[in-house]
């Protein structure tokens, strides 16, 4: 009981200090909505701080199995099909300080949006979200008639009954990639290409973040373009923002918010340094999310790093002078307390000899499914429709 007294007071004091600007911002967005609420669902951001709160222990989690939804998971996110041995992190829901989340009720979802379609755009954490949607409508309505088209950049599955359609729109920059003379360029000040697909969703719901400070193989361009001038190389947070105001200028010229809705989801948090967790202690199993088992506490967190703080000070920052701001999932503060939901080495996307050297080649970047993003979809579920 101390440790969830400290919680609580800890997420409050985030809640309330000026540094805290992202989810203070959530709160304000969210304030440009207004929905009906059922008991015990509080959804002006004032009274129910969605996003402050503690991981309880429920044993009626997870909401659905890996087995029930086996052509939608990913291998590399299908921890359970890929020998994962404990399956205690599957058995935690989100309780906020004030208030009680409603859960997730697939068939609900259906009636609700029948008719609707919703878009997920941005990168494979968008896509991660995506289809732990799908597994959570899917696996309460079993029955109904469905489709599925994986496609790059676009993949849909249709629940054909209902008319509800899920998308994932990969777009990890958000902002246009073109080849020119056989290299990568990304468009800084460009979205066009992408953003066509996007306008016929009733509901979209964009991420972006972790591409734009990879580097070596893992960076996903080899020139940037701003100006009319091409870069070899540039600071990688003023090249975020400039992607981001072009993305925001985009959304706020071209969606008619009377008609859509709109989401953004801030920072997945990664868990590669175990000093986050450990209190500066030397661990002693692990140099990453191998082999945790258990959320964090609180006493010795710190988040996450220096990259993504700084990611995320110039998204509210941006955010914040739109016009039309959309609505701010902000999952990171809970999610940076699950260092136990990743694939870790259990994914399908890894070698035997890869599986065999958690240290070079276990993923602390994406989640579990079923896991941490069907928390995520709780509170998308609960802004949406709630």
């Amino acid at each position: 009981m101390a440790l969830l007294c400290c919680l609580a007071i800890f997420c409050l004091a985030l809640l309330q200090s000026s540094h805290s600007a992202v989810i203070m911002s959530m709160r304000n967005h969210h304030n440009t909505h207004h929905h009906s609420s059922g008991p015990m669902i509080h959804t002006n951001q004032t009274t129910c701080a969605m996003f402050a709160g503690t991981w309880v222990q429920d044993d009626s989690y997870p909401m659905y199995q890996s087995s029930e939804c086996p052509l939608i998971i990913d291998p590399e996110f299908n921890c359970q099909m890929y020998g994962r041995p404990d399956s205690e992190y599957l058995k935690y829901r989100w309780r906020p300080l004030n208030c009680e989340l409603p859960r997730f009720n697939g068939v609900e979802f259906l009636l609700k949006m029948k008719g609707k379609t919703v878009m997920f755009v941005g990168d494979s954490l968008g896509r991660n979200q995506w289809e732990s949607l799908v597994c959570l409508i899917y696996s309460a309505a079993p029955q109904t008639q469905t489709q599925m088209v994986k496609g790059d950049p676009l993949s849909t599955f249709s629940f054909l009954d209902y008319g509800v359609t899920l998308q994932y729109y990969r777009a990890p920059y958000l902002v246009d990639i073109d080849m020119m003379e056989g290299k990568r360029v990304l468009r800084l000040e460009e979205i066009s290409e992408n953003s066509q697909a996007w306008l016929s969703a009733d509901v979209l719901s964009f991420n972006t973040g972790h591409w734009w400070s990879h580097t070596g193989g893992l960076q996903g361009w080899d020139y940037m373009e701003s100006g009319g001038k091409y870069y070899k190389d540039t600071d990688r947070l003023a090249a975020l923002e400039k992607g981001m105001r072009t993305w925001a200028n985009w959304v706020d010229k071209y969606i008619d918010t009377t008609r859509t809705r709109v989401f953004f989801l801030s920072i997945s948090p990664t868990h590669y340094n175990p000093n986050e967790w450990n209190g500066g202690a030397t661990p002693t199993t692990t140099k990453n999310c191998y082999g945790e088992t258990s959320p964090m506490t609180v006493s010795g967190v710190v988040y996450p790093g220096t990259t993504y703080p700084d990611q995320m000070r110039v998204m509210d920052s941006v955010i914040r002078e739109m016009r039309n701001p959309p609505f701010l999932l902000d999952i990171t503060m809970l999610s940076e307390l699950r260092k136990d939901g990743h694939p870790s080495i259990y994914s399908g996307d890894l070698s035997p000899g890869q599986r065999a050297n958690p240290a070079r080649s276990a993923d602390c970047s994406h989640w579990c499914l079923p896991g941490l993003p069907d928390t995520w979809n709780q509170l998308f579920y609960t802004t949406l429709l709630f």
